[in-house]
C-alpha cells in the first residue's frame, strides 16, 4: 500500500470547509500517514488538529500559509529587478513550526488587518445596497476567521449570483467592486519568524507569482538569499511540465521540493486530500529528503 501525505491543507480557521478535527479525520480515512494544516495567516486550529491526529496515529505537521507584501529585489547578480507578475500573488507556507511569542503577536497583527479588510468589504457592500448583516456573515464562516470566500456564499445566499465563481468574477475578484487589497507581512520578516519557531519556509505554487520562467531562476535565487529554504514544486494548479521545471529548479538551487493538495473543500475536484496535479498521489518520500519533518511522522512524533 502506498503510503501518501499531505504538506498543504487548510480547515474552517481560515478558509476551508472542514474543521481541524474533520480534516484530520478525513486524512486518517483516506489512508494519509501525515498531513500538514496550512490556514491562511493563523495557527487557531493547530492545536484541536494535533489533539486528533494523535488520537487516529496521523503524523501531525503543524503550519501556515502567510500571505506576502512583495518588494521587487535584485537577485545580486544582475542589475535586473524581480517582482511578480501582474495579477500575482505571494504565498509562503511555513511547515513544522513551534510558534514563538514572537510568531503569535505577528500572526495577531496578521489576523487584525484581516479583520479591517473584511469590515471594509462589508461597508462596499452596503453602498451597492446590498443589505445584509454582519451576522449572517458570522454564521457563514462557523464562526471562525471570516474570508472573500464567506463573502461569496454570502452573496449566494442573497441571490445576487448563483455560485462562488459568479461571486468572484463579478464582485470579489482583483479589480472588481468589492475587491480590497490584502496587507499581509514582508517576506523577511514572515521567512525569519519560520525559522526562529523550528519551521522551514516554502514557497507554496510558484505559479501565482506570474513571473516569466526566464525571470523564475533569479527571483528564486534572490529569496534563498533572503531565508527560503523549500519550493512547492507540486500542485494542482500547474502543469505538470511546470511542476517538473519547478523540482528541477529547487534542486539547482538547493532548495527542498514539497508538493501539497491546498485542500480546502470537498467540493472541489481537483483538490483531493494526498493528491496534488490531476489526482497524482504524494507519496511519503517526499519528506525523505526534508530532516526537518520526519519527527513528526507518526514513527518518531514522540522524539519531537
Amino acid at each position: 500500500m502506498i503510503a501518501m501525505i499531505d504538506l498543504h491543507t487548510h480547515s474552517n480557521a481560515s478558509d476551508g470547509d472542514l474543521s481541524p478535527v474533520l480534516l484530520i479525520q478525513e486524512a486518517a480515512r483516506r489512508g494519509l500517514r501525515a498531513v500538514a494544516l496550512t490556514d491562511h495567516d493563523t495557527v487557531n486550529g493547530l492545536e484541536s488538529a494535533k489533539t486528533e491526529a494523535e488520537a487516529a496515529g496521523v503524523g501531525f505537521i503543524p503550519g501556515i500559509e502567510i500571505h506576502i507584501n512583495w518588494k521587487p529585489v535584485s537577485d545580486g547578480r544582475s542589475p535586473e529587478i524581480y517582482g511578480l507578475g501582474p495579477g500575482g500573488e505571494f504565498h509562503l507556507l511555513g511547515l513544522g513550526i513551534r510558534p514563538s511569542p514572537a510568531f503569535l503577536t505577528a500572526v495577531g497583527e496578521l489576523s487584525r488587518r484581516r479583520e479591517e479588510r473584511n469590515r471594509e468589504i462589508f461597508d462596499r457592500m452596503r453602498k451597492l445596497n446590498i443589505e445584509a448583516e454582519w451576522e449572517d456573515l458570522l454564521a457563514l464562516s462557523g464562526g471562525h476567521s471570516v474570508g472573500r470566500p464567506h463573502f461569496a456564499d454570502l452573496l449566494v445566499k442573497l441571490k445576487i449570483v448563483k455560485n462562488r465563481k459568479l461571486a468572484f468574477a463579478h464582485y470579489l475578484g482583483a479589480g472588481k467592486p468589492l475587491y480590497v487589497p490584502k496587507e499581509g507581512m514582508e517576506f523577511e520578516e514572515a521567512a525569519a519568524l519560520i525559522r526562529e519557531s523550528r519551521g522551514f519556509p516554502v514557497l507554496a505554487h510558484p505559479m501565482s507569482l506570474y513571473v516569466a520562467w526566464g525571470r523564475l531562476p533569479g527571483l528564486i535565487r534572490a529569496l534563498k538569499d533572503r531565508g527560503l529554504m523549500g519550493i512547492e514544486a507540486w500542485h494542482p494548479t500547474a502543469k505538470a511540465g511546470a511542476c517538473r521545471r519547478l523540482g528541477q529548479l529547487a534542486q539547482s538551487l538547493g532548495l527542498y521540493v514539497t508538493e501539497g493538495s491546498d485542500f480546502h473543500s470537498a467540493a472541489l475536484s481537483d483538490r483531493k486530500l494526498g493528491c496534488s496535479h490531476k489526482g497524482r498521489q504524494i507519496r511519503d518520500g517526499v519528506l525523505d529528503a526534508i530532516p526537518e519533518l520526519l519527527p513528526f511522522l507518526p514513527s518518531v512524533k514522540d522524539t519531537v
